[in-house]
C-alpha cells in the first residue's frame, strides 16, 4: 500500500516517550481551526508554513524508527490533526499492518468529530487505538493522568490494544529536550512549576516540537 499524498508538517520527533504509552513516533500537523488559550505551539495554528511531506516518506521514517528505536506507535498532533485527516488516514493505513498502533490529540470532542464535514474523519478514528478529546482549558490542569492537559479532556480507547487500567496512565507528565545540530526543540507537557523556565527558552525552538494540548 503507498500514498503519494502530502501532509503539512509543523515538526515531527522520530522516538518520544512523552506523547502517549510506549516510544512513539510523534507528528505535529501545520494547522488548526480552533483557538485555545495559551496554546503552546501558536505558531502551528496558521495553515500556511510548515513543511510539505509525501505520507510515503513519513511511513517510511515510522519504519526506520519502529527498527531502529523499538517504536511502537504514532501519535498525532498538531495543529489539529482531523483538520488534516486524509493525510492521516492515508499514513494510518500504512503503518497500522506493522503493528504501529495509533494516538491522536484532538481539540474536538468525540461527538464534535461525529459532526465534522470532512469525510476522512471517520476512518481515521476507526484507525485509532487512543483518541484524547476536548480543547485544552487552562484553568483546569489534569495533575493525575499522564499525557492528559486538562480534567475536562477524555481518554477513549477506540481499540483493545491498550487499556485504561494501565498503570502508565497514572504516572507524571515528563518534558523531553533536544538540542541537535544546534537546535532545540521541547516536547511533552511541562510542571507548573516550569512555566517560567518555559516561557523564557527562545519562542521558536522551544515550543517547535510542543505538542498543543487542545
Amino acid at each position: 500500500m503507498t500514498s503519494e499524498l502530502v501532509a503539512n508538517i509543523a515538526h515531527w520527533t522520530p522516538c518520544t516517550e512523552a506523547e502517549g504509552p510506549g516510544k512513539r513516533f510523534a507528528i505535529w500537523f501545520q494547522g488548526c481551526p480552533l483557538r485555545c488559550p495559551e496554546c503552546c505551539n501558536p505558531e502551528m495554528l496558521p495553515f500556511s508554513g510548515g513543511t510539505p511531506m509525501i505520507v510515503n516518506e513519513l511511513a517510511r521514517r515510522v519504519f526506520e524508527a519502529q527498527e531502529r528505536d523499538g517504536v511502537e506507535g504514532i501519535t498525532l498532533l498538531g495543529g489539529e490533526p482531523l483538520a488534516h485527516a486524509a493525510a492521516g488516514v492515508a499514513l494510518a493505513r500504512l503503518v497500522r499492518p506493522a503493528g504501529i498502533s495509533v494516538m491522536i490529540f484532538s481539540g474536538y470532542t468525540l461527538e464534535e468529530a461525529h459532526e465534522l464535514p470532512d469525510p476522512a474523519v471517520a476512518p481515521l478514528l476507526g484507525l485509532t487505538d487512543i483518541l484524547v478529546d476536548g480543547r485544552y482549558e487552562r484553568d483546569l490542569p489534569d495533575t493525575s493522568r499522564r499525557w492528559v492537559g486538562s480534567t475536562n479532556q477524555r481518554i477513549h480507547f477506540l481499540s483493545e490494544r491498550y487499556r485504561a487500567d494501565d498503570p502508565r496512565w497514572t504516572r507524571k507528565n515528563t518534558l523531553e529536550i533536544r538540542l541537535v545540530n544546534g537546535e532545540l526543540s521541547v516536547n511533552g507537557f511541562p510542571a507548573a512549576a516550569a512555566v517560567g523556565l518555559w516561557k523564557e527558552l527562545p519562542r521558536r525552538s522551544a515550543t517547535q516540537g510542543t505538542p498543543k494540548r487542545e
